[in-house]
């Protein structure tokens, strides 16, 4: 379809493609850097006032409530990015508004369903959980929900550039809220234990989520004119499935050195090892700052078949994201001893745990957007084919390597895991949409 042929409304949302990313990039990661200093400062706050015994059973159960409930969403949330500006680039409003409906009803639907699994589980079969898990547990089984509702509407809101709403609630003010309350609980009198952690992430997550969604409903009725709803399930899901399986393995590739550490070590290594993750986390944001502000107009320019701009934006994206991983990367090494000290004595063995961390993620950035190509434009069931693959190699790296090494070995499997996975997205995607994404020659057309 022609620019000529396209609503006003519709080629000037085109036009304005080419302009703004890497200032959006900036403002995520802004965002996000100031979330993980709150984040940081709460993990440091927790593992003080809990001891490396809870603060390890916190983060055990932490872990599997970010992995699950950030996947509840089923790639809806990943989806909105495709979709609704796709509907919108071609005026097709009628389907955009189709789209976010039946995302917030499917997200709602299936989060609560796995919450009342889990919640039957915990109460049928209470000897499935050790007895310091089973509160902390029956706690999170309250947060996915939450944590999945609020995924959804980050999707949808970044689906219109709206990069501020869209990351500030999830990412800077659930933590805020989080570390406020953590600090009132103590000075209350609550135990420092992990479940009272967990129901601070509880009352964060409930008063962000709340906020985030009147905000959003409220600027979509103002922007997304009203009208009828068209649906197409079969499309959607069609596609979204293979993105939630995708998300699952992404997360699961995120944490999957946390898990197999605490089936093999105590709970203190655990949270030991998980105090550095929380660290390497700032590096790992800028990916995330430049996918967010970029994802969605891939979308937008294939629908405009404009090829020129996703070669341009695919150049973008990988050059920056590499440049800004490596200074990131670097800053976090040189400040390394001070950031792990303040979580308390012992913590110099975690250096080299973070050096090899920080240096997959540098290393994984060169080869730039692969997955986000796949994920965008089309390639999404490979690409959760080699994110599956990727994870079970990490995982059995992490088993080979973490009992004669400890948790440097979960660190080097993880890394290893990371390299190769980008590499073989890269691969992918340069084959199927005639864009090599690698740093080296990002944006070339074949």
């Amino acid at each position: 379809m022609s620019a000529m042929a396209l609503p006003a409304r519709a080629v000037r949302r085109l036009r304005a493609l080419r302009g703004g990313p890497q200032r959006m990039a900036l403002t995520v990661f802004a965002i996000r850097v100031g979330s993980a200093g709150f984040a940081y400062v709460s993990q440091v706050l927790a593992a003080r006032l809990m001891g490396w015994e809870a603060y390890g059973i916190f983060a055990s159960v932490w872990v599997w409530t970010a992995m699950l409930g950030h996947t509840l969403t089923l790639g809806l949330s990943q989806g909105a990015c495709r979709f609704v500006p796709a509907d919108q680039a071609q005026g097709d409003l009628d389907l955009a508004r189709g789209y976010i409906r039946a995302g917030a009803l499917v997200t709602g639907g299936a989060a609560l369903a796995v919450a009342g699994l889990g919640a039957a589980l915990l109460l049928l079969e209470p000897g499935l959980f050790a007895p310091a898990y089973r509160a902390p547990i029956a706690v999170a089984v309250c947060v996915m929900p939450l944590f999945a509702l609020q995924d959804y509407l980050e999707g949808v809101a970044r689906s219109q550039n709206w990069i501020g709403l869209a990351i500030a609630p999830p990412y800077l003010l659930r933590q805020t809220l989080m570390m406020a309350g953590m600090i009132a609980a103590i000075l209350l009198g609550a135990p420092p234990r992990a479940e009272v952690a967990m129901a601070c992430m509880l009352a964060a997550a409930a008063a962000a989520t709340a906020l985030q969604a009147g905000l959003l409903a409220a600027r979509l009725r103002r922007d997304l004119s009203s009208g009828p709803h068209r649906y197409r399930w079969r499309s959607w899901l069609g596609t979204s499935l293979p993105i939630a399986a995708i998300d699952l393995a992404n997360a699961g590739f995120t944490f999957v050195d946390v898990i197999v550490l605490g089936a093999l070590v105590s709970p203190a290594e655990v949270g030991i090892y998980f105090a550095a993750t929380r660290i390497q986390q700032f590096v790992v944001f800028v990916h995330f700052a430049v996918s967010a502000a970029t994802l969605q107009r891939y979308s937008a320019a294939q629908a405009g078949a404009n090829r020129p701009l996703l070669a341009e934006l695919v150049r973008r994206q990988a050059r920056v994201t590499a440049a800004a991983t490596v200074a990131v990367g670097g800053a976090i090494l040189a400040a390394s001893p001070l950031l792990l000290a303040l979580f308390g004595a012992g913590l110099g063995g975690s250096v080299p745990i973070l050096c090899v961390l920080v240096a997959g993620s540098v290393a994984a950035s060169l080869f730039g957007p692969g997955e986000d190509l796949l994920t965008m434009l089309g390639g999404e069931r490979l690409c959760a084919g080699i994110t599956a693959a990727s994870l079970i190699a990490a995982a059995g790296l992490c088993l080979i390597l973490v009992p004669p090494l400890g948790a440097l070995g979960a660190a080097v499997a993880v890394a290893l895991a990371s390299v190769v996975r980008s590499g073989l997205l890269a691969r992918a995607a340069g084959r199927i949409h005639g864009l090599p994404t690698p740093v080296w020659v990002a944006g070339a057309v074949r």
